[in-house]
């Protein structure tokens, strides 16, 4: 059977079809598909050169149903082929020589006695084979591909036509081409997703609780992303997050809270609202306990006067202490605050001693969480830091909306995030994704030293609560609920 213009075409259409494939596993199948569909084959083999072997990657016999290696499971029960020149295919490897048997029952040349015992086992009939070594533009063999037994028109086995050899060559070139683009592609993922955990292990050195939360954040964001694509197979929902999208998000999630490294530890890790300003505290009142008993020694003060004024300061120290820890503060304890800080000593020469310096006032009369708002400052620039540093970073075109979704976690659907204030469509479906998944894992986290765990529902509750709000997507809350029900229940 002689080569036809549409065999042209076709190569043609398999060169474009090899340059926009991204997934290795389908483009050795396409490899090995388009030889096979071009000579009008009944049967490959596709080897890739490892470890200087052949190794057995796809075979594929369509009159007998075989279909192996497609599913990226390995062949583990064909050794590789060793790099000896009697087998056909390691002899067109070394030297990169196209070879075209009519025959393989009628050749001394080559050993052939591994297809004869398939054969005998399977009733097969190995007659004609064409092997055409894989080698990029660089000279690198990549592997060997393998066809077997050309069919006419009526099914019968002939010979590789030869001027299969040139077209199967040309096709093997190009995807040996692909192959090692897709390497180098391959290669600088890795290298950016090594830089990525590099800096969550230089996270983790200074505080390992951030470092969890990063990883945390990766599972949460696999899990729900996972679930997603789940119901849209099912036709459940319109979303639907694509295996490039997903690579994409996976990185975010490495590098979303980088910015945090510039972050002081005195408040990443502020377990209290006082901190280190309650030992201050606490040997103030004793200081101030000492002067009133002077004041009651030098008559400016009487007896009852004085015992009253250390009952007092016991108590508010007392409750010092408890707002200093206490989750949230409610506008009758916030009063108080501001009544005590008010207080002061006055000595006989007209000296004054608050109880409270401004910045304890300022940590005490937080409401909610441990940080001041300049604190509170100081923490969300991190975020504008992680947008600094990962401009720095020369992003492939395949990573390009990392840095969007990553400056924009912080966001609210309502605007009322931070930095930018974006809000509504200006926030990707990912952006609002990664924002519902880093919220619920600060909640639900075990390992934070400023406050207690909250459990899985009702963290789940706090972000229905935002959802509520209009500042989450409801849809991702509700969703991410059902993705960790049925983890739970697996």
């Amino acid at each position: 059977m002689s080569v036809r213009y549409e065999d042209y075409e076709k190569i043609l259409h398999i060169g474009i079809r090899l340059s926009t494939e991204t997934d290795r596993n389908h483009m050795l199948a396409a490899i090995l598909e388009s030889g096979m569909e071009i000579t009008g084959c009944d049967a490959g083999t596709l080897y890739l050169y490892e470890d200087n072997r052949l190794v057995f990657r796809l075979m594929k016999t369509l009159s007998m149903g075989i279909d192996r290696g497609s599913d990226a499971e390995p062949i583990d029960d064909m050794p590789p082929v060793p790099m000896m020149e009697q087998n056909v295919c390691s002899y067109a490897a070394i030297h990169r020589e196209t070879v075209n048997i009519p025959d393989v029952y009628d050749n001394s040349r080559f050993d052939f006695s591994g297809p004869r015992r398939y054969d005998s086992l399977t009733g097969y009939r190995t007659k004609s084979q064409l092997v055409v070594p894989i080698e990029n533009n660089e000279n690198e063999l990549i592997g060997v591909l393998q066809l077997i037994n050309a069919l006419d028109a009526e099914g019968s086995v002939i010979a590789f036509d030869r001027q299969y050899e040139i077209i199967i060559r040309s096709l093997a070139s190009m995807a040996a081409i692909e192959l090692t683009n897709l390497s180098y592609m391959e290669a600088l993922k890795t290298q950016i997703y090594s830089f990525a955990e590099a800096l969550t292990t230089a996270m983790e050195g200074r505080t390992p609780y951030n470092a969890l939360h990063t990883r945390n954040v990766r599972r949460y964001v696999c899990l729900l992303a996972d679930h997603i694509n789940m119901l849209h197979e099912r036709g459940e929902c319109e979303e639907h997050i694509d295996a490039s999208d997903k690579e994409q998000l996976m990185l975010a999630t490495l590098v979303h809270d980088i910015g945090k490294m510039v972050v002081p530890l005195s408040i990443m890790n502020k377990a209290t609202r006082l901190e280190a300003d309650m030992e201050k505290i606490e040997e103030r009142f004793r200081l101030l306990k000492a002067l009133y008993r002077i004041d009651l020694l030098e008559g400016r003060l009487t007896e009852t006067a004085c015992g009253e004024a250390l009952k007092e300061l016991d108590e508010e120290l007392e409750f010092v202490r408890r707002i200093d820890r206490i989750d949230y503060v409610d506008d009758e304890a916030y009063a108080h605050v501001c009544e005590l800080a008010e207080k002061k000593h006055i000595d006989g020469e007209g000296v004054e001693l608050p109880y409270l310096t401004e910045r304890e006032i300022a940590c005490l009369s937080i409401r909610s969480g441990t940080l001041t708002a300049e604190e509170r400052r100081e923490m969300e620039n991190h975020v504008v830091m992680t947008s600094r540093i990962l401009d720095k970073v020369q992003f492939y075109p395949g990573f390009s909306k990392v840095p969007g979704w990553v400056g924009a976690h912080h966001e609210y659907l309502d605007g009322s995030g931070y930095p930018n204030h974006l809000q509504g469509d200006e926030l990707d479906f990912e952006t609002r994704l990664l924002t519902v998944v880093d919220i619920y894992d600060a909640l639900a986290a075990t390992d934070r030293p400023y406050k207690e765990p909250i459990p899985q529902e009702k963290a789940l509750g706090i972000l229905r609560d935002m959802a509520r709000q209009g500042k989450l997507d409801g849809r991702l809350v509700e969703w991410l609920g059902q993705a960790l029900a049925d983890e739970r229940e697996r």
